[in-house]
């Protein structure tokens, strides 16, 4: 757990930061440490969703592959 603490703070710190340095705006740097990590989030959630699929398709043609010898 802590280090998902410290990933997820890294995470709003990087997003803050880069929207503060094009901004200058203490407000959309917050705006952008907000948003931006939820939108990764579910991102993420379809990512591992797709590459679930991908892998067990993998593993199905692995099984079913005929034996070589």
């Amino acid at each position: 757990m802590a280090k998902t603490l410290s990933f997820a703070a890294v995470h709003f710190t990087v997003a803050f930061g880069v929207g503060y340095a094009l901004t200058g705006s203490v407000v959309v740097g917050g705006v952008l440490a907000l948003v931006e990590p939820a939108c990764n989030t579910v991102a993420f959630h379809f990512h591992e969703k797709v590459w679930k699929r991908i892998e067990a398709r993998r593993a199905k043609a692995a099984f079913s592959a005929p034996l070589r010898i």
